[in-house]
């Protein structure tokens, strides 16, 4: 199973939910064509002009940061992966 990253602000640790929006604004080059919509369902890209954000402003504490500073992975689960190769290596 692919390991699904946690969501949070570097900063604040604000959590982004389904409903929150961000506006396609003049800020980076290349953007502002208005659009809104929830920036992690797309990975940073804007779908009304396909400009994909370097920087993601928190809704809550109003600090910038670079997008892929918001996805937290878990740490590999080791035993786990073992645990597979191991039930693999028993089928008959």
């Amino acid at each position: 199973m692919e390991r699904q990253p946690h969501i949070h602000c570097p900063h604040c640790a604000w959590e982004p939910r389904a409903d929150s929006r961000w506006c396609c604004t003049s800020r980076e080059p290349g953007s502002g064509c208005g659009t809104l919509w929830n920036t992690f369902w797309t990975a940073g890209c804007c779908p009304g002009c396909g400009h994909y954000w370097e920087m993601t402003q928190c809704l809550l504490c109003r600090r910038a940061s670079p997008h892929t500073q918001w996805y937290h992975f878990p740490p590999p689960d080791e035993g786990h992966v073992g645990e597979r190769e191991q039930a693999l290596e028993t089928v008959d």
